[in-house]
Order: structure tokens, then sequence, then C-alpha cells
């Protein structure tokens, strides 16, 4: 591919006049869930196998620095449709099912633009713009400019394969055979060729499910990887796979209607992969090398796929190194279609129409992320040119990068460079302050609390519960298990129990001064009693292990001793959706006597038992329920 060169007077020649003189194009934003940037073969993964997506990039622009809105998955959303940075537009978070976060009305779409240049509008697949989908609570997509969706609030249920969750406009269509994607695909189709006016321009947003999890990929995808053992990554990425099937039959279906020369197709994700280095499951997205992965501002968290064509106007096989973000998929299109941008509110993306006219992207704004899930001490990020700087959630503490120097974030430059980090750090503080000044005040109600010790009982004194029966280890992995039956799950293990239960695994050596632990972990059960707890101790009696995670059930995470009966005496409330993958970063200080837990970015300490000096065993926990965890990454 060749790459753009912005400052190219030819260049500048050939788009201006092709530009300036096209007939205002149809468009078709084609958005996935949890695809890194190192997902597909034109982005230079050895395994998966994206033949139409390869195709598609040599047909306009592949962007090399494409950024999301956010690194998790409703403001990114919220990003695209808006212009706004999430924290404006009022979905500062992925949005609980049953939550009061909501796109809100007074917020400007893409689709209610078109509508009024009497564009017909579809949306398929994911929704994820209201915590009260399909009711009359919260606006649902009609509410936002859709004249007919097929869509879910969250993800396809239960997975990706013959989902049983979507809703027709309002009308729950029960189990659809097939996989989630291609459901997706097939819809926007069959709206095109039955419903869609006669001869208005269209505006289309398909939004996968894939490869969010719960994964679950058709055999004939996952047939690519049949040379690999691990199960786990045939299911990944088959899952990819199965997306570019369902772009390439979209593909296909525009050019068979004669739609193929007058459509303006972007394609991207909503943020980096799930998963962590060295997991076992199916969660195996790759960052292609960045730094983090999903949650997180550092690149892996919000660099994602971006390919853009438009035959005619956008000339075959370009690649460009400009950045660009989600935001600006909304002044791009009204710019295109000659629409004034809202003057009553912030834009923060920019049309990139001037990068196809040689000219460099005039941005008012800069890029900015803030995410209320990325670790706190880098939560925030804004980037210029090619610097970086990245400020914990206090805004006191920071790290700069050169981007174009180091696209891995491996140095930071905040001390050797100490103009431009004063530069970047006051800008950085400037933008945060006058970005959370406007829009809605919800993310006040969950800002993450100086962790604190909690009063009442000592873990010391903690109740006794019965002890635990022998179990049963159906993976042969474990050392012990106790009151109920471990078995393999696609995120690693499965633990159920009709009382409480424990897996425990044992140190060669007893931990004695400080030890980090790595979990996720979600519910495997539909029923209301739902929780999954890491545990440790000096032994394996449950009376003295110390518990650390979710209490699904109460709405809340905790750390406590003993049996179950002291949960709530260590539990810190949180939001979330009990369909929820938690993942759980745990810190025990024995020198210190303190265990700290971040638990999808909310933060709890609580002290250990004065008698706990060392640690022989960890595991797992639940209580009357069944639980899937990942195996346990372990730093000492």
């Amino acid at each position: 591919m060749k790459r753009l060169l912005l400052s190219s007077p030819l260049l500048f020649l050939f788009f201006l006049t092709p530009l300036l003189a096209a007939e205002p194009p149809n468009v078709l934003v084609f958005l996935t869930d949890d695809q890194g940037w190192g997902d597909m073969g034109c982005y230079g993964h050895p395994e998966i196998k994206t033949p139409h997506l390869d195709a598609f990039a040599k047909q306009g622009v592949k962007f090399n620095q494409c950024y999301a809105g956010c690194s998790v998955c409703s403001p990114s959303r919220a990003a695209i449709l808006t212009g706004r940075t999430p924290y404006r537009n009022g979905v500062w978070r992925w949005i609980p099912s049953g939550s009061q976060y909501h796109l809100r009305e007074s917020e400007i779409t893409l689709a209610e633009v078109l509508k009024e240049k009497d564009y017909a509008t579809c949306h398929t697949g994911k929704w994820h713009l209201n915590g009260h989908f399909n009711s009359d609570k919260h606006p649902q997509p009609n509410d936002h400019g859709y004249d007919h969706w097929l869509a879910t609030q969250n993800n396809a249920s239960p997975h990706h394969m013959n989902p049983v969750n979507y809703v027709r406009n309002g009308e729950a269509t029960g189990r659809i055979e097939g996989p989630s994607a291609m459901i997706a695909a097939k819809e926007a189709l069959m709206w095109l060729e039955e419903k869609k006016p006669k001869d208005a321009p269209w505006f289309i947003t398909v939004w996968t499910h894939e490869p969010h999890l719960p994964i679950e990929s058709a055999p004939e995808y996952m047939a690519h990887y049949k040379h690999i053992d691990d199960e786990g990554i045939r299911q990944h990425h088959g899952n990819v796979t199965q997306i570019d099937a369902a772009f390439g039959t979209l593909m296909a279906g525009l050019k068979r209607l004669g739609f193929e020369d007058d459509t303006l197709v972007i394609y991207t994700s909503d943020n980096g992969p799930e998963g962590r280095t060295g997991d076992r499951g199916r969660t195996r997205g790759s960052t292609g090398g960045l730094r983090g992965r999903k949650r997180a501002t550092h690149e892996g968290g919000i660099r994602v796929p971006g390919l853009v064509r438009w035959p005619g106007q956008i000339p075959a096989g370009m690649e460009s190194d400009v950045p660009v973000i989600a935001m600006d998929v909304f002044p791009t299109v009204c710019d295109i279609m000659g629409i004034p941008l809202p003057d009553d509110r912030v834009i923060d993306g920019a049309s990139i129409l001037p990068l196809f006219e040689g000219q460099p992207v005039v941005r008012k704004q800069p890029l900015y992320w803030r995410n209320h899930l990325a670790s706190e001490d880098s939560r925030v990020g804004l980037r210029d040119g090619d610097w970086k700087v990245i400020g914990s959630d206090d805004l006191s503490k920071f790290e700069l990068y050169n981007i174009a120097d180091d696209w891995q974030e491996k140095t930071n430059l905040a001390e050797s460079h100490p103009e431009k980090f004063a530069a970047m750090r006051d800008a950085l503080i400037a933008h945060d302050k006058a970005v959370l000044a406007d829009g809605p005040d919800w993310w006040k109600n969950e800002k993450p609390r100086e962790p604190r010790e909690r009063k009442g009982k000592t873990p010391e004194k903690a109740k006794k519960g019965a002890a635990l029966a022998p179990g049963k280890d159906a993976t042969g992995s474990f050392a012990i298990v106790k009151g109920g039956t471990l078995s393999k799950d696609e995120l690693g293990f499965k633990l159920e129990s009709k009382g409480e239960a424990l897996a425990l695994q044992r140190f060669e050596k007893p931990v004695t001064e400080r030890v980090q632990f790595g979990v996720r972990y979600t519910a495997r059960t539909s029923s209301t009693t739902r929780n999954a707890m890491l545990v440790f101790g000096d032994s394996d009696d449950n009376n003295a292990l110390v518990k650390v995670g979710t209490a699904i059930g109460m709405g809340a995470h905790s750390i406590f001793q003993g049996s179950w009966g002291n949960a709530a005496s260590g539990k810190a409330t949180a939001t979330f959706s009990a369909d929820d993958t938690f993942a759980a970063d745990v810190t025990v200080d024995l020198k210190k006597g303190t265990v700290t837990a971040v638990i999808n970015g909310k933060t709890i300490t609580r002290k250990l038992p004065k008698s706990l000096k060392k640690i022989t065993h960890y595991g797992y926990y639940i209580k009357a329920t069944s639980s899937a965890f990942s195996p346990i990454e372990i730093k000492i």
C-alpha cells in the first residue's frame, strides 16, 4: 500500500475535484466488539483468516493510528453517533442492564441529522446505549433517528450462535438461527431490499457482538484453525473469521444491489481486546504488540482497526499514519453532506476530509480519553501530534510518550523532556476539567473512593462455618477441592456447589512478604444467588481463608475471612450487571497487613487477620452457585 502524503500538491489536485463534485453517498458504519488492533490479516496477524477484510483494506484507506472514543464499549458507540467524547454526551461508562445510564434524547445523533436530509436509517446488532432496553424508561434506537432496528441491549445470549435475545422494532424475535454477526448483516440487506423506501439514500450501522465474550463460533469458521490444539484459540480466531464472513456477505450484497460505488463504508472496533497475556479460554485478541488491552488508556486499549472505502473519492491501496478517532465519523459525514455542525454543543471530532485532499486535519479539540475502568494511575489520556500524556484519576501522576518513536509506550519521557511534559500535563488537566464540567453528572455518583479501612468486626472475630466435605476435581488440575465440583470451562474452570466450595493450589514455597493475584470470573447460572471469590491463606480450612471477589447477588465486592456468613461485613457496594465478567487484581502485603483489590476498576482495601504471617494456599471459592474462573496469574 502507498501511504498518504499530506503535503503533496499533486495529491491535493487529484482529490479536490471528485470530492467536491460527488453526490452525497450512502453510509455504512460496521463496528466490531473487543477486536484488537492486531486481530486481522491486514494488520499483521499470523494466523487469523480475514480474506474479505484484507481485500477491503486494499480498496480504500487503512488507518494505522485509528482510535476508539474509549477503551470500553458503550462510550465508544455514543462517541461515533454524536461526535462527542463520552463524558460530554453522558455515556461515560459501559451500561449495565437496568441502570440509569443512557444516550439522552437531547444528544444529536448522526442518524437524526441524516434523516433531515431524507435518508432512510437502519441499525442492526448490539446497541448498548441504554440501561432499560426495549422499555419506555429510556430512549430506544428509533428515538435516536433509526427507522428500523434489530438489536440487543448488550451481549448476544446465550452466546454468538443462535441468539435468543434479539428485538426487532420493539418486538422480541425469539431464537434466530446462525452466527450473530451474520444475522445482523443479513438483516441490513433484508431492509435494503424489502423495507427501505425506493430511491432514498440510506444510513446503516451494523454493530457485531463478536468477538466479545461469550464467544461461540460456527464450525466452518473454526475449521481454518484445526491445526491449533487449543480449543480456546480456535474459538477466538474462528469468531473473527465469523465477522469477516458477515462483512463479506454484506459487501457482496451491496454490490448485488448496485450500492457498491456510491457508499461510504467505515469499519472499526469499539476498543482493544479482552483478556490478559497468557490467558487461557477464548479471550485471545491481539494488540499487535501495543501496550495494554481493553479498559487501558495505553495504546492497546484504544487503538483499533480502521478501514474506509469510498469508490471514486478515496483511491485504492492507501495507508495513513494520521491519528483519527471515533468522534471524527460524525463531523466527517456532516462535511460530506454539507450539514453544518450543531453550534449549541462541543463537537470533539473533526472532519478528516482534508486528509484526502492532501491537507492536515484541523482539530479544535485534542484526542482525549477517560475510562472509569482503567488503572487509577492511567485513567486519563490526551494526544497532541506525536506526543501523548497519560494521567491518574486525580491527575497527580503522569506519563509522557512520543508515539512516533515509541509506539509500544516503553519509555516514559516525563523527566527527560520537562518542558514538553509540563505543556502536555497542563493541557490534559485543563481539557479534562472542561470535559467533566460538560454533560450530566452521573459519573460523580460512582467516582472511585479512596481506599479506607472498614469499621466493625476484625477478621479474627469471623463467624465460623461447618467443615467442608471432600469435593470432586474433574480437571485433575487442583490439589484440593472441597464442598463442590470443579470442571473445565471456556474461561478456564467452573466451580459449582449447593453450599460453600473451594478449589485450592499449594505454593511450593510459602509467601511471606508480598504477592499479586490476577483472575477473571463470571456467573454460570441464571439464579439470583451468584458469587465468585479468589481465596488465599495459610491452610485449607475454609474458616481461615481470606476471600476476595464479588457477591454478585448483593451488588457488591467483598473482602472477608471465613465462611459466607462474614461476606456482608467486608462488602463495598458497586454497580454492575449480574452477567458481567469481572477482572480482579489482588495485592496481598503481609508486611503491611493489608489486602487491596481492584475489581473492574473499583478499589477496596481491608486489613488482614493479624495471625496471617504466610500464604501456603490459594484458589477459588463460591457459595451455593456456579461460577467460572480464569487461571490465576501470580506475581511474587
